[in-house]
């Protein structure tokens, strides 16, 4: 301890001491702060924000087309016909007006509303953002008939901008390949890029986008140009379901310069899905442009019901829920000056959104209703055997509620639950099978690790209403192991939540998977809660063991079993790929034994540990929803009932499958 005040005293600390970040070093050091992480949504994150600049021309009506193309070397161009970023010399920063563009956080056109009257980007840090996090980026601008230049290196100039040439166009075209001293993988994948520019086109029905992948020996290549705009959309969503209310209702109109469109039907199903955006911004969690959206479709069916006599209010009251049950929802509006809740832009907070949504809504809504009367009907009635089914599924929840009450532990019997109660710490494995749950529960760390064996296949909750699935056993058990009610409903409570991670554990073979998509499908539809707030984890048993001598090692997929097989030097002609064993290789390589494993429950107890449970040697994957439209269409297509759009989703990626013969 130190024996006087002097002795305490910190080191020296002086204004020498203060950094300062100037330009885009901040950016540097903290890229999390502008594009939410450095995982592949950072990654991704980069080309949206060029994307988002194409787009704001677009918006402004000065862009029709915008390319993206995936080079072979692994960068990405993004091209539009916009006016060009303007090139001449900055009154105030006394460079090209394109250089204050690009290598300054907070400069741009979207702070004039003279240039952008609506825009994505109003914070004025996309395109200087991605430079930043560049190993190099390259700009061309076509602009007065010349052609403008200049590239950067993380950021920093190379050069001034160069005028090397003429052009007959305008636009903008920048190249940039994303720096591999911020992101770990730097690899684009052209699914997720796919999808979102997709999204983009739906949402602006007089705009051309072509999406192309120069890497492998095909060139895979996209154009996206939907003149229905949200018709076409909610259409592309409700491919594999059976309308019932014909084609998708659409309604516009503008007020207090806010541009507002949706577009919605109802389908055959069980499950809502309702997506919102704000200048072409997917607003996740919603808003006041959704609260005006629900108000307005509550009132006028609940009103047109009742005057028409097909709801008696004395009978059956109907919930906000039941009036958007097979509900299939698009909304986009376009706020001059949209005030987003956080950083991330996913929430709209403008008060005077939802009157006018709620306004526009409810009086074409009004119209389509009194037009069309069979329709309205038939939309009603669904409503109201929604709320049937609800009042059946309160009354479940109410006598499990109570039969909980007299059991003490009010939990599970089959759960082998954990001694720690600190749910940080804590982690729900859900394993398939009472065989492999046994090992689970035998070679498991009990103080943090619980187990819940789940017999058999839960039921497919993409085709059941809400009180088929709490009769379900295996689903009521998850429900009251995580302790925090169901899902997507006013009783959950994520405060109530007992474990940090849920695990879904399941046998790498067909039936595997089948249940794997079970349990995502009722987590997805139910319990999006777990999936938003990052719990949910799919575990990767290992698929071969290899043994040689006493030693013995793991692969988790194909590729890895060559790396062990060639540091093992084993001769390949000695492999018999068909029988999942190969026995006495030959030369130094004797002894080595290769086993396939077909299920967890061929496991024993150390094994599983070693392999999928120990948190120092596992691997388990994260489960997100960073595509929500792309999800809910799967799902749909995968689980739903129509055969037809699964057969073909079948015979498009039957290539892709993994089939053990």
């Amino acid at each position: 301890m130190p024996k006087n005040k002097e002795e305490s005293k910190d080191p020296k600390y002086g204004a020498e001491d203060i950094q300062v970040l100037k330009g885009l070093e901040h950016v540097r050091k903290r890229p999390a702060m502008y594009i939410g992480d450095i995982s592949n949504r950072g990654l991704h994150h980069l080309v949206y924000e060029v994307i988002d600049n194409a787009i704001d021309e677009a918006l402004a009506g000065y862009c029709d087309k915008i390319t993206l193309t995936i080079n072979k070397n692994g960068s990405v161009t993004v091209t539009d016909n916009g006016r060009g970023i303007p090139t001449e010399v900055h009154p105030t920063e006394k460079i090209s007006a394109l250089e204050v563009v690009m290598t300054q956080l907070n400069a741009g056109g979207k702070f004039n509303r003279d240039s952008y009257k609506v825009s994505g980007g109003l914070h004025g840090v996309g395109v200087s953002v991605v430079n930043a996090l560049s190993e190099w980026l390259e700009v061309e601008v076509s602009r007065e008939g010349k052609l403008f230049y200049q590239k950067y290196k993380r950021g920093e100039p190379e050069g001034k901008v160069k005028e090397i040439g003429t052009s007959k166009k305008t636009g903008t075209k920048v190249t940039f390949f994303p720096d591999s001293e911020i992101f770990k993988n730097t690899v684009f994948k052209f699914e997720t890029l796919e999808e979102r520019l997709r999204e983009l086109a739906y949402l602006n029905k007089d705009l051309a986008i072509f999406v192309k992948d120069e890497r492998g020996d095909e060139v895979k290549q996209e154009e996206f140009h939907f003149k229905g705009g949200l018709v076409d959309f909610v259409k592309y969503l409700d491919e594999s379901e059976k309308s019932i209310s014909g084609k998708p209702v659409f309604v516009s109109g503008e007020r207090e310069n806010v541009q507002v469109e949706v577009a919605f039907q109802y389908n055959e199903s069980y499950n809502e899905s309702i997506y919102t955006f704000v200048n072409n911004i997917n607003t996740h969690e919603g808003g006041t442009h959704l609260e005006g959206f629900k108000a307005a479709l509550t009132r006028t069916l609940n009103n047109y019901g009742t005057k028409n006599g097909i709801i008696k209010t004395d009978k059956l009251t109907l919930t906000g829920d039941d009036f958007r049950e097979g509900l299939t929802c698009v909304i986009s509006i376009k706020v001059p000056e949209p005030q987003f809740e956080g950083q991330t832009k996913t929430k709209l907070g403008n008060s005077e959104v939802k009157g006018i949504v709620q306004s526009i809504t409810g009086e074409q809504l009004g119209n389509f209703l009194d037009e069309n009367p069979s329709v309205s009907k038939k939309i009603l009635e669904k409503c109201l055997r929604a709320a049937e089914a609800r009042e059946a599924a309160r009354k479940a929840r109410e006598l499990t509620r109570r039969k909980n009450a007299l059991d003490i532990a009010g939990l599970p019997g089959k759960l082998a639950d954990c001694s720690i109660k600190d749910p940080a710490q804590c982690e729900l494995y859900l394993v398939e099978g009472d065989s492999a749950g046994g090992s689970a529960k035998q070679g498991r760390d009990r103080r943090f690790q619980a187990i819940l064996p789940l017999k058999g296949k839960i039921l497919n909750v993409e085709k059941a209403r809400i009180n088929k699935i709490l009769e379900n056993e295996e689903i009521r058990s998850i429900i009251t192991a995580i302790g925090a009610g169901l899902g997507n409903s006013d009783e959950f409570d994520d405060t109530k939540i007992r474990y940090d991670k849920i695990i879904l554990m399941c046998d790498a073979d067909v039936d595997g998977s089948h249940i794997r998509t079970l349990l995502l499908t009722f987590f997805y539809r139910h319990m999006r809660e777990i999936i938003d707030t990052q719990r949910l984890y799919i575990a990767q048993p290992p698929l071969f063991k290899i043994k040689k001598g006493k030693s013995e090692f793991y692969a988790y997929d194909d590729a890895e079993r060559e790396e062990i097989l060639k540091s093992l030097k084993v001769d390949k002609k000695s492999i018999v790929p068909d029988n999942g064993e190969v026995v006495e290789p030959t030369g130094e390589t004797k002894g080595v034994v290769i086993s396939r494993f077909k299920g967890l429950g061929e496991m024993n107890p150390e094994q599983l540990w070693t392999t999928t449970m120990n948190p120092e040697t596992r691997t388990i994957l994260l489960v997100t929803n960073e595509n929500a439209t792309a999800a809910d269409k799967m799902f749909r297509v995968l689980m739903g009932e129509e055969v037809e759009p699964r057969r073909k989703f079948i015979e498009e990626n039957a290539k892709y499958a993994n089939i053990d013969v």
